[in-house]
């Protein structure tokens, strides 16, 4: 599974609008179109945001490759900020953005043709590094999970999310090749359905156990004692561990609280974002409101109703039992514990 591509200087990004019924492509030749790709939900998921948008600003780069150094680095910083502004509440986006930005500047001097060539290299690096941190992440998270376990997951944080494995579902596989039976029951995720459509999708093509309910039963199961943990995935993580995640990411652990149920958080370290204290300090992102009231190109919802439909929400840090990331797991994260915790893995903020 090959969510994003990247062949001779074209972006592939896998239409996750279409899955499961469609498995198609959309061929980005610019950065322009790999930006609408990214805006209009074609691809989605932190990490895989973060990598799309790296290879948009390799497309940037050959664009301008021809003209001076002065344009060159004006093309590149138009490119930056048009793609930081697609999806403003992943910091994946603008922590991939910054570091080809980054690499760039370190170049300057260099011919830009011969700096569109890093940046590709940089590209296709961030993309490798992404396979190789979420197996990471799944091993740590693999020892959490039982034989047997009933595993609730909210939205899509797997290989269509990342560049190729995924973190919540990245752990769920890794427990799987360690010999672990588990069983997933997959939230549906309104309104955009990640959870139907695509995480089902990705277990059954990998035979692993998947059964799919609405958003509203969750905490029925719960009751019923069929839900043993529950693991999501990260848009964004705070300096005290508040999570920004799929909208209904917030109740789903408020239930999971109610119920003495481990509430896992499976993110890599380029979702932190240490830079701020709090999950109150994250943009969240407001989307089109035909996504609720329409369904299929038709309206569901009276005319001239009102409409709300804010993207994420953000999962206090005390309703998490700990954080699964590459470097190992953070257990009751607080800004503390944060800090610590990567001060010792060598990244502190």
């Amino acid at each position: 599974m090959d969510p994003i591509r990247f062949e001779y200087g074209v972006v592939f990004l896998l239409d996750q609008r279409l899955l499961p019924v469609e498995v198609k492509y959309m061929e980005c030749k610019s950065w322009q179109e790999v930006a609408a790709g990214i805006r209009d939900m074609v691809v989605r998921g932190a990490p895989a945001i973060g990598a799309s948008a790296a290879f948009g600003m390799a497309l940037a780069a050959k664009q301008w490759s021809s003209v001076d150094s002065e344009r060159f680095f004006a093309g590149l910083e138009e490119a930056a900020k048009g793609l930081k502004a697609t999806r403003p509440t992943a910091v994946n986006l603008a922590w991939a953005v910054e570091r080809m930005l980054n690499v760039a500047r370190t170049q300057r001097g260099v011919a830009p043709r011969e700096i569109a060539d890093i940046l590709d290299s940089e590209a296709r690096r961030i993309a490798q590094e992404d396979i190789a941190v979420n197996k990471k992440i799944g091993d740590f998270g693999a020892g959490l999970i039982n034989d047997k376990a009933r595993i609730l997951t909210h939205c899509n944080a797997g290989a269509l999310a990342t560049v190729g494995y995924g973190t919540a579902l990245g752990v769920i596989r890794s427990a799987v090749a360690h010999g672990k039976e588990v069983h997933v029951v997959a939230d549906e995720t309104r309104p955009y359905l990640q959870g139907a459509r695509l995480t089902a999708w990705e277990l059954h093509r990998d035979e692993i156990p998947v059964t799919v309910i609405a958003d509203n039963m969750a905490g029925f199961l719960m009751k019923q004692g069929k839900i043993d943990v529950v693991i999501v995935g990260a848009d964004r993580i705070a300096a005290n561990g508040d999570v920004a995640n799929k909208i209904g990411t917030y109740s789903v652990a408020v239930l999971a609280a109610a119920h003495n149920i481990p509430f896992y958080v499976a993110a890599p370290y380029s979702t932190f974002d240490l830079a701020i204290k709090s999950g109150e300090q994250i943009p969240i992102e407001e989307r089109c409101e035909t996504e609720i009231t329409h369904f299929a190109g038709r309206r569901i919802a009276p005319e001239g109703i009102g409409c709300y439909n804010p993207s994420f929400d953000v999962t206090p840090a005390n309703l998490i039992t700990a954080i699964i990331t590459e470097f190992g797991v953070i257990e009751k994260p607080d800004e503390e514990r944060v800090r610590q915790f990567f001060a010792e893995a060598g990244h502190e903020a």
